[in-house]
């Protein structure tokens, strides 16, 4: 029996003493409620108190009785303590109260399905990116790979709405569905989709037949990670300069450049401005524009309009994204 049961035993255990040594004073002795829970009290707890009133023989005999009853329950909820403590589960307790009070503080959060080596990869990533995001995982291995990380994470099923729920995804900005099983995912992405009709979700395949049916299921966007590994190893081949070169715009950190994705909301304060004019106030160059309607304009000129609801691809200095975000 693990200790949390034990304990619950022997409290169940000393409260049903409690209760027969009051029935039995009451019955035996004809003594009122409060004498008799005072005389069972002292009696289990064996304090030495004098009794309330004179025992009979057969209140002492039931005397005895109960001190044997009351002390072996009480050793056996102390040892169910002891051992509860010893093992750890007050902490571990404490710490799964601490972080899910964490995880219903996010908004604007990611949730990430699986923890395996592609998952861990996205981890990462958002880590260094200080984007916010929990874990759903239920394998034991990768929930240790998880606590010595810090990362925030819900321990269970992702395919369960009650797990997705306590993940935050009514709060979520969006769900990446990255487990191992194509299955899976798509069970992810069906109930991510029908908890929240407005996140974003992205999911992982396996095989190029499962992209269609994730996308049925209601996923936004379906990676292919080995499809995605071939087409950047003949990248590398065909035009290395130029994969160093996004990489190092992309990936590095401490590099001069960045690209960006600025949404246009109807508050911008770009609305209706030509794109000389961003670039004027801010020095930012645009590489695309993606219109409301899905049509994407690589390298527009100058006199395109900026309107509500577009998306800007953008590339500029880490001082000049600043004053890109300020103005905005």
């Amino acid at each position: 029996m693990n200790p949390l049961r034990r304990v619950l035993w022997g409290a169940f255990w000393l409260v049903a003493v409690i209760i027969i040594g009051v029935l039995g004073y009451e019955i035996i002795e004809g003594w009122n409620l409060l004498d008799s829970l005072y005389m069972a009290i002292t009696t289990i707890t064996t304090v030495g108190y004098k009794e309330v009133h004179e025992l009979s023989d057969g209140g002492r005999i039931f005397t005895i009785f109960l001190m044997i009853g009351g002390v072996g329950g009480a050793l056996y909820a102390l040892s169910g303590i002891v051992g509860y403590v010893v093992e750890g589960n007050i902490g571990t307790a404490w710490e799964k109260r601490k972080m899910q009070n964490s995880i219903g503080r996010l908004k604007g959060h990611f949730i990430l399905c699986g923890y395996g080596r592609v998952g861990e990869e996205i981890a990462r990533t958002f880590t260094e990116e200080k984007v916010r995001f929990v874990v759903i995982e239920n394998r034991p291995e990768c929930i240790q790979r998880l606590k010595e990380s810090g990362y925030l994470y819900c321990e269970g099923d992702a395919t369960r709405d009650d797990v997705l729920r306590s993940a935050g995804i009514e709060r979520a900005r969006g769900l990446i569905a990255a487990v191992g099983t194509d299955t899976d995912n798509t069970y992810i992405t069906l109930s991510a989709r029908g908890l929240c009709r407005d996140i974003y979700i992205e999911a992982r395949a396996s095989s190029v037949e499962a992209v269609t049916k994730l996308e049925r299921s209601g996923a936004n966007r379906v990676i292919l990670p080995h499809a995605i590994g071939g087409r950047r190893m003949a990248m590398l081949a065909l035009r290395p300069a130029v994969v160093d070169f996004i990489d190092n715009v992309i990936y590095s950190h401490g590099h001069e450049l960045r690209v960006e994705n600025v949404d246009i909301t109807e508050n911008s304060r770009f609305i209706g401005m030509k794109m000389r004019e961003v670039r004027e106030k801010t020095g930012i160059s645009t590489l695309a524009v993606r219109k409301k309607s899905d049509i994407v304009i690589p390298n527009p000129s100058g006199e395109e309009t900026i309107e509500e609801g577009d998306q800007l691809i953008v590339i500029g200095t880490l001082g000049q994204l600043t004053a890109l975000e300020e103005a905005l």
